[in-house]
This record gives C-alpha cells, sequence and structure tokens, in this order.
C-alpha cells in the first residue's frame, strides 16, 4: 500500500509490524503526521517502525526506541581508505582485479544492463546458503526491480572482456550513499570483481563529498569478514516503535513485537544457519 507517496509493507502474524518498503533509501521526515496518514489508510497493522537517517545518530523522537545496528564506511577520501583504513590483503584483491583484466565503470540503466544482472542473478538457484529470491526472473521484472530511486541512483559494472561479471547500485542521499546491490558471478570470483567494485564506489563517494556508505546490517557472519576487510565498522542507529491501536500499545508494552528469532541465543540460531545452508546444498544439488 501506499501512505503519503511511500510504499508500505507489512510483516508479521501475531503482530502486524509496518514499515517502509525501502526503509534506509528513503526516510519518514515528519513521522507524526506520517502516522497519522498511515492509521486513516487503515493498513490492518498494530505497529508502525522506522529507522532515523544514518547522518542523524542522536534520537530526536520520543517514541519507543531500541537501536538497529548497521554496516557503514567513513569516508574522508579515496586515498585515505586506501592507504590507511584496508589492509595490505584488501589492497592486493584491488590489483589483482585490475591484473586479471576487471574493468570498472559507470553503467547506464537500460535493457543491457538488465540482460547482464538477469545472467549474474540466473547463475545459481542459491546465494549464501538459502534460495535466492532473484533467481529465474524475466527481465520486465528485473528492471522493475531495479529502476526504483533511479533519479539519485548510479551503477557500476564490473566487466570481463565485455561481460558483464558483478555491478553495485549506489543510492545517493545526501552525505550518505546505499550500496542497495552488491553481487557478482560466483565463477569469477577469482577475479576478485566485489574487491574491485567497492574501491570504484568508494571512489566515486569520495568525489560526490559522501561522509558515509552504508552497507546493509552488520552482522558476523556470511558478509560480515568481508565489509570488516573493506573498513566498514558497525554503526547503531536509532529505530522506533509506534502503536497504531490498541493492541500495538499491549504488544509493545509485552515486547512482542520483535520476532521469535529475536530471542534465541546466536550459538544456536548459527547452528540452524549451517543446517540450513548444508540441507539447501542438497535439496538444490541437482
Amino acid at each position: 500500500m501506499q501512505v503519503d507517496g511511500k510504499e508500505i509493507i507489512i510483516n508479521g502474524r501475531f503482530s502486524r509490524i509496518a514499515r517502509l518498503k525501502a526503509e534506509y533509501y528513503e526516510s519518514v521526515s515528519e513521522p507524526h503526521s506520517f502516522v497519522s496518514s498511515l492509521v486513516a489508510a487503515d493498513p490492518r497493522a498494530d505497529i508502525f517502525t522506522f529507522v532515523q537517517q544514518i547522518g542523524e545518530r542522536t534520537p530526536r523522537y520520543h517514541f519507543h526506541l531500541e537501536w538497529d545496528s548497521i554496516a557503514v564506511l567513513s569516508i574522508a577520501s579515496y586515498d585515505n581508505w586506501w592507504s590507511r583504513q584496508i589492509s595490505d590483503k584488501t589492497r592486493n584483491m584491488v590489483r589483482r582485479a585490475q591484473k586479471c583484466g576487471v574493468e570498472v565503470r559507470l553503467v547506464e540503466f537500460g535493457d543491457d544492463l538488465v540482460r547482464g544482472i538477469k545472467d549474474i542473478y540466473d547463475e545459481s538457484p542459491l546465494r549464501q546458503g538459502k534460495p535466492f529470491k532473484h533467481y529465474g526472473k524475466d527481465l520486465a521484472t528485473l528492471k522493475a526491480d531495479h529502476i526504483t530511486f533511479l533519479d539519485r541512483s548510479q551503477f557500476l559494472g564490473a566487466y570481463f572482456e565485455e561481460e558483464l561479471i558483478g555491478f553495485i547500485k549506489l543510492v545517493h542521499d545526501g552525505e550518505v550513499s546505499h550500496l542497495m546491490h552488491i553481487i557478482s558471478k560466483i565463477g569469477r570470483r577469482q577475479r576478485a570483481p566485489n574487491n574491485s567494485l567497492i574501491a570504484k564506489a568508494v571512489e566515486l563517494c569520495a568525489g560526490r563529498g559522501v561522509s558515509y556508505l552504508h552497507y546493509a546490517d552488520w552482522s558476523t557472519r556470511g558478509l560480515g569478514d568481508f565489509k570488516r576487510h573493506h573498513a566498514f565498522e558497525q554503526l547503531e542507529v536509532p529505530r522506533y516503535f509506534v502503536p497504531i491501536n490498541l493492541r500495538g500499545k499491549i504488544m509493545l508494552s509485552l515486547h512482542f513485537h520483535h520476532k521469535a528469532s529475536d530471542l534465541l541465543p546466536p550459538s544456536l540460531i548459527n547452528t540452524f544457519i549451517d543446517f540450513r545452508s548444508k540441507w539447501n546444498s542438497l535439496k538444490y544439488k541437482s
């Protein structure tokens, strides 16, 4: 559903939580007014949650507040990132991409880029041990998926012999830019396209005077090591929860706005993720 020109999604069965579909890439500047519009739209949700803009880390509102951990790279200059923030190993990976013939350049959004993206997505039905949501999508669907925020987005493509082997979608928002998509072909990983893409993204952001590059949430698993190696750090930003009906007030007071998985110890979650990865590998082996 649309509220004040922003798309809203609702998740959860026991406690229905509404949020911006593209949170972090767009924000709520006047939350009191937005919540009033949301209530008038009758979303059949109990609670609305939103995050404060990354550049404003001091809490501004008096709603129920918790903290999100996200991965953010502080950018002073490209030279500073290259010489002081990353390790020799990461620099060598970027150099390897160049020696292997990988070229990273800005790409106009259009049918050619979407066909290249589809080729990357259709390489494997699994990514990071779980079914890949973009696998097998048709060109029209993929074009609609990636055309969002086009007026403030840039695409970087990593090419090997004119084959698109990886890409980044950067969404700019003042002093903050977001890595909305970064992915490359599994079969071309030895050419280090992702390392080269990150380097070019940092160079581009530094040239625009961007202070922070945001790369999804902070995690100690999966891409966590990759983020750390490229000088991304954990940053806590305010997340607010606003009850929009009586049920929402009760749910929030009882802390029922969290998913069940949030209450489990990390060791148990890691065990489940490892089991899921192995199961999916067997399931999709054929």
